[in-house]
């Protein structure tokens, strides 16, 4: 009865017939050949179905949907298929929306996840999490938001636009052990009026979800989104960064201020071995679309 209260992939290629999403399938791979990770496609909310398609359908967005190339997913060996559990293989892909917020500054919110949590944690992300029934995109998102972070916003307090689709594995790297979750993620850009200290006053963090927050400008960002997941390397801090960043961190209901190297929101993720606290793969992605907004401002 899991797979009936949550929100799960549906696919149609070339018009046909939505199918559900099988958790050992790759979303990306679906529609393109196997040496491609990123195209267009068409996706909306349609009955508790987030579909995705490689044509036009009443209520659809048109988006670019990527995965990582080392996406669990996309290497997985027909063998290691058949050995993952058959709870496993029956989840389907579960849908996520996770929320840029940009201040009127033009810095955004990162949040550090719960070294407790199951999936990815002590990584840096936007807030954010599952869709549930009967709720929209943007529901969602904006539930996430005042679940994790004490924020809400009411319509008229911002604008905002999809940006992406993410084809999300935990674990990341088949080299850590068999897929557990498959995502896709919905990111969400949110533009705000106000500035980052005006929003900060209203937070609530909720300690099981988040452990800290930052505020980063778009000279770090554009470092963090170059920081490219898969070399196996870590990027050093370039010239003109500072070298340590300001955040809350949040402990035994108290928040209080640390400060960072600059060169923890540039680790890259390790090939083999623990993962180290980085900003995950697809957030990266999304500051790079993100960015990419910014420069008719910019000019």
């Amino acid at each position: 009865m899991e797979n009936f209260r949550r929100v799960l992939v549906h696919l149609s290629k070339e018009n046909s017939w939505p199918q559900r999403g099988k958790f050992q399938q790759s979303i990306v791979g679906h529609f393109c050949a196997a040496s491609q990770d990123s195209l267009m496609v068409n996706c909306g909310l349609n009955q508790d179905q987030f579909l995705i398609s490689d044509t036009e359908f009443a209520g659809s967005t048109q988006v670019l949907l990527q995965r990582p190339p080392f996406c669990p997913i996309k290497h997985l060996s027909d063998v290691q298929a058949a050995s993952l559990p058959v709870e496993t293989r029956d989840r389907g892909v579960d849908v996520g929306v996770a929320i840029l917020l940009q201040s009127a500054c033009r810095k955004v919110l990162l949040t550090r996840r719960s070294k407790n949590l199951s999936i990815f944690p002590n990584l840096w992300v936007p807030p954010g999490g599952h869709i549930e029934p009967g709720e929209q995109l943007l529901d969602a998102g904006l539930r996430e938001l005042q679940e994790e972070m004490g924020l809400c916003l009411q319509n008229g307090e911002f604008s905002w636009q999809t940006l992406a689709l993410w084809e999300s594995v935990y674990p990341p790297m088949l080299s850590r052990g068999l897929p557990k979750r498959h995502h896709v993620v919905v990111y969400l850009l949110l533009l705000s009026p106000e500035n980052h200290q005006q929003l900060q006053v209203r937070f609530k963090p909720d300690e099981a979800e988040v452990s800290a927050y930052a505020w980063l400008e778009p000279q770090i960002l554009a470092s963090v989104a170059a920081a490219e997941d898969g070399a196996g390397d870590t990027k050093k801090v370039a010239d003109g960064l500072p070298p340590v960043v300001r955040i809350t961190e949040l402990q035994h209901s108290s928040a209080k201020t640390a400060v960072i190297p600059t060169a923890t929101f540039l680790n890259t993720a390790p090939l083999q071995g623990k993962d180290v606290e980085r900003v995950s793969t697809g957030t990266k992605f999304a500051l790079r679309l993100w960015l990419s907004t910014l420069a008719p401002q910019t000019e």
